[in-house]
């Protein structure tokens, strides 16, 4: 018979099987692949790839870059396999037996499993009802728990909504232990918080290339941090963690980084036509935005899942039992056929079934 780790039988799983949807607008991804300029020249950059060496060049080559755009020394950076793999890195340095998490809900269903990877503690801090975050109740939980580590994604996910960096800035000004920004969907945003790094080093800031950049399969993330602080992160990390055709893909992508920017002004435009267009539904919620997805509540909602599925159209349903949201839709930001065929749908469901 063979003995597992105590407790493996009781860790959460995240449900990362993805089903083939004629149009998939259910996981955050991006709806289209690299612009064709970026293409060719990953392709042609991949050609060159010696894959008989370990990654080292390509890790540096990247690191450098990022650290030149944020006018930071290299020291600061650390790659990961999407900021996933970042965010649990930290959750493992700063956790452990008896240590305390605090993180807003709901918000990425992974901190709860991350936190019980590492041992610790999670303590869930609700949002309201609206999903905004109490700032300094939220301090005072951090404050009260004496937490080891606290954790905001912002913008949040699924909720869409997010933090001033002026909020941001007063709770790493008023909390001792370790705070974690997960930036993720930030270029949707455009406030970003990397400027206080150098201010406050208890703010570690990770981001990712699967969102802006669709690189979603690629798994490319990195975290922006005190020197001290990523050196101690590292430690976590094993050698040679971060693959060559990874790292080369992003080098590439963040080079040529500009050609995204018609992509992020589409998505966000489109994000603002859906929710309005939404918005004239009877009995549908649509939440305010920072992201590349909306998230809606409505009273059949299920159904409606179930009938966008039928047609071949996947968007993300949250079981009743997920805090704050039950009845609720979370419908990522497609091309603008795309985005028109799935409010069709939604329309029709709503008014004529």
């Amino acid at each position: 018979m063979l003995n597992y780790r105590n407790g493996l039988e009781l860790m959460p799983s995240y449900d990362g099987v993805e089903r083939s949807y004629r149009i998939k607008v259910n996981a955050n991804e991006s709806t289209l692949n690299l612009p064709p300029t970026v293409e060719e020249r990953v392709l042609n950059r991949l050609a060159m790839i010696a894959f008989n060496r370990y990654p080292g060049e390509e890790y540096r080559s990247l690191v450098e870059q990022i650290a030149k755009n944020f006018a930071v020394d290299a020291s600061q950076i650390l790659l990961g396999g999407g900021s996933s793999e970042i965010i649990e890195k930290v959750f493992h340095a700063f956790g452990g037996a008896g240590r305390k998490v605090v993180f807003p809900q709901p918000s990425f269903s992974m901190y709860k499993i991350y936190a019980k990877a590492a041992e610790s503690d999670a303590v869930p801090f609700n949002l309201d009802a609206q999903f905004d975050l109490d700032v300094d109740a939220f301090i005072a939980k951090i404050r009260e728990v004496g937490a080891n580590l606290a954790v905001v994604c912002n913008p949040n996910n699924p909720t869409g909504n997010a933090l001033t960096p002026a909020q941001v800035e007063k709770i790493a000004a008023s909390i001792e232990c370790a705070f974690l920004l997960d930036e993720a969907y930030v270029e949707f945003y455009g406030q970003s918080a990397v400027n206080l790094v150098a201010k406050y080093p208890n703010l570690l800031v990770a981001r990712t290339f699967s969102k802006a950049y669709g690189l979603a399969g690629v798994r490319v993330g990195y975290m922006i941090a005190q020197a001290e602080v990523t050196r101690m992160i590292d430690k976590a990390f094993m050698p040679y963690h971060m693959n060559v055709l990874s790292l080369a893909t992003a080098d590439i992508v963040y080079q040529m980084r500009e050609e995204f920017v018609p992509r992020l002004q589409m998505i966000i435009a489109e994000r603002e036509r859906l929710a309005q267009r939404l918005e004239k539904i009877s009995g549908v919620k649509v939440f305010p935005s920072n992201t590349n997805f909306l998230l809606i509540r409505l009273a059949r909602a299920e159904e409606l899942k179930n009938y966008l599925e039928s047609l071949n159209i996947g968007v993300r349903y949250f079981a009743p039992t997920a805090f704050g949201l039950k009845n609720c839709l979370r419908i990522s930001i497609g091309t603008i056929p795309e985005n028109d065929e799935v409010f069709a749908a939604i329309k029709h469901f709503l008014e004529a079934m």
